[in-house]
């Protein structure tokens, strides 16, 4: 399901966009080396503070699992100010209903985990095509440029999304050559990515449905964690009267579940550095097994 995030609803969706850009640093800095600016495992630029729109994908437990950013071309935006040598000295195409298109990314870790394939992450890319073609098309948008690479450009002409023009000329930017291309939001065009993805309904989740969706998510964690912290406080405490009969088990499990499931290198220290703590304060003998085996 996609939502939209911009100036009108970002102080609402602000959990929102802090996974999103959670996301983009893993993908675009961790995964892909890209020389982008991480800050706090977040990766923002100086275009996120000009408001621009979100189209964001998520998962049916309400995590992000895609996103793309849209920002006008009347005022400052990547391919005026970053990647003006692909357009071999002409001026950048500047209009209101030319938007630029850019951090396009798939969390295809989160996709393809518990068995699931690389159809998942093909659906995620297709229903984000979607709503950001849709989304453009409804608000007045006649046409996309964006910055892509070789393989996204492999992608889109996959998915039946292949770009009518493009603008300039390829360039080697960093580690990865790149190109502006051009894609027109026509009624034409969604309805082939639709058929190429057999989507037929309708990708925009409600707006209140959404934040349901995470307040549930985020007291169901907040349930978790003081669970957590009511245990944490009797093994701190010494309180061995405290403890239930099963608690060293269930920390064992708990530590080892993090460890599983850490998804960056951050994550996996801070994982680790729990189970030292609680190896320092021997809470059980199992703890330094999970130490060595990780």
């Amino acid at each position: 399901m996609i939502i939209i995030v911009d100036a009108l609803n970002k102080d609402r969706f602000g959990d929102l966009l802090d996974e999103m850009f959670k996301l983009r640093a893993r993908v675009f800095g961790d995964r892909l080396g890209w020389e982008v600016e991480i800050t706090n495992g977040r990766e923002i630029d100086q275009f996120d503070r000009l408001d621009p729109a979100y189209v964001i994908g998520l998962d049916d437990e309400g995590h992000v699992v895609s996103c793309v950013r849209a920002l006008q071309t009347t005022g400052p935006h990547m391919l005026s100010d970053v990647f003006q040598v692909l357009l071999d000295g002409e001026p950048p195409l500047r209009s209101a209903t030319l938007w630029e298109s850019t951090r396009f990314c798939v969390d295809t870790q989160r996709l393809c985990r518990d068995g699931n394939t690389m159809k998942a992450v093909s659906m995620a890319t297709c229903e984000l095509m979607i709503g950001s073609l849709e989304y453009a098309r409804r608000s007045g948008i006649s046409d996309i440029i964006t910055v892509i690479d070789p393989v996204v450009n492999r992608v889109l002409k996959r998915s039946d999304n292949a770009p009518y023009d493009y603008v300039g000329s390829t360039k080697q930017m960093g580690k990865v050559p790149a190109m502006a291309a051009l894609l027109d939001c026509t009624e034409e065009r969604i309805n082939r990515v639709r058929a190429f993805a057999g989507i037929t309904h309708d990708v925009f989740a409600n707006e209140d449905t959404v934040r349901d969706l995470l307040d549930a998510r985020q007291l169901a964690f907040a349930a978790q964690l003081g669970e957590s912290s009511e245990w944490m406080a009797a093994i701190l405490s010494g309180s061995e009267e405290a403890l239930p009969p099963v608690l060293p088990e269930d920390i064992q499990d708990y530590c080892r579940a993090q460890i599983e499931t850490a998804q960056t290198e951050e994550e996996h220290a801070a994982a680790l550095r729990l189970v030292a703590v609680l190896v320092r304060e021997r809470v059980h003998p199992a703890m330094h097994r999970l130490v060595f085996q990780s």
